[in-house]
């Protein structure tokens, strides 16, 4: 009886932390809206190009994505705490204060990706692009394309960037080492060329400009892995008053 009410109070624990998260994500997405006309012409930037609606449907879509985006943004940060907050309960000290100190890395991570996509691969795959076709044809876009294509290129990226930080978190854990991640460097360098092709326009030079970066985001999971799993190994080998000292911060 005892088993099933523990349940029933986790499952109701779990309810509100989810009702926060999506408050949280509504509240954002309003602001969003709010502000969309700013936050399109903030990502138009330099583009000289007069974008085309073609219908009352695709203006609706690209404010509800744009607005999207900063309620996922913005949910991020308060999502990881309530997940931390859930499972507090059932990690010891030592692993409270790792896992606390990964949330605000988490956010830091994310926006950074959205930058590097934004500012570096974007506007380089997008001048590629436009250069094929210079001379040639009369080019046009419509408000749906670009801000598809633009978030397709910038949200992976994102994601992307956490990537040594879960490796991290997971060496941490005892999840992974760095010899498995290593081990397996060959399937994944694969399979991020594979994602690459899918979210970067279909043609070489888009592939590559997004597959190195991934590439090299997953030797940096490795070469972090590497750090945290030696500083592990070191702690385990500590004597048991060396790691009260530690655990205290002397």
């Amino acid at each position: 009886m005892e088993k099933v009410q523990g349940i029933i109070e986790h499952l109701d624990e779990l309810r509100n932390r989810v009702i926060i998260t999506a408050v949280t994500f509504i509240i954002f997405m309003a602001l969003g809206l709010n502000y969309v006309k700013d936050i399109y012409q903030f990502l138009m930037g330099n583009f000289h190009y007069k974008l085309l609606a073609l219908g009352p449907s695709d203006i609706v879509r690209v404010y509800f994505n744009l607005a999207g985006i900063v309620a996922l943004v913005g949910t991020i940060p308060v999502a990881a705490w309530q997940l931390w907050l859930f499972v507090k309960p059932a990690l010891k000290i030592s692993e409270r204060k790792t896992t606390l100190a990964y949330i605000p890395a988490l956010f830091i991570l994310f926006i950074s990706g959205l930058v590097f996509g934004y500012f570096f691969i974007f506007p380089n795959i997008l001048r590629f692009l436009l250069n094929l076709s210079s001379g040639i044809m009369s080019t046009t876009f419509t408000a749906e394309k670009y801000f598809s294509f633009l978030l397709n290129i910038t949200l992976p990226f994102g994601v992307a960037f956490e990537l040594p930080l879960v490796m991290m978190f997971l060496t941490s854990l005892g999840i992974v080492n760095p010899l498995t991640i290593a081990k397996f460097r060959k399937y994944a360098c694969f399979i991020l060329v594979i994602i690459a092709s899918m979210i970067s326009p279909p043609e070489f030079v888009s592939h590559i400009s997004v597959a190195i970066p991934l590439i090299l985001l997953y030797e940096i999971s490795i070469f972090v892995s590497t750090i945290v799993y030696k500083r592990k190994k070191k702690h385990l080998e500590l004597s048991p008053v060396e790691k009260e000292k530690e655990l205290l911060g002397a």
